[in-house]
């Protein structure tokens, strides 16, 4: 399953832009995945720059169950190069 770590709260236009663009790509292609919201939990924070190996990383990133896929500019990447599947690991 697809995991989309995101920020319900945040003052960042270009975040809130990204993440609604990786839901919308996912939605209108019907794959399944689900939202963690790292703002309700610190944990969530915490887990997913441990999982991403990258102790400052910040939403939205995208991972298929423990692994890693990438961030919003990976996986623009994988949409222009027509690989999104091979980027999420479908």
């Amino acid at each position: 399953m697809l995991t989309v770590y995101m920020a319900s709260v945040s003052g960042s236009v270009k975040m809130k832009k990204d993440q609604e663009r990786i839901i919308s790509v996912l939605t209108s292609k019907n794959i399944p995945f689900k939202q963690v919201d790292i703002t309700q939990n610190s944990e969530d924070k915490d887990l997913m720059r441990k999982k991403a190996n990258n102790p400052s990383a910040l939403p939205p990133q995208i991972f298929n169950g423990d692994a890693y896929c990438g961030d919003i500019n990976a996986f623009n990447e994988a949409i222009e190069n027509e690989e999104l599947e091979k980027f999420l690991k479908l």
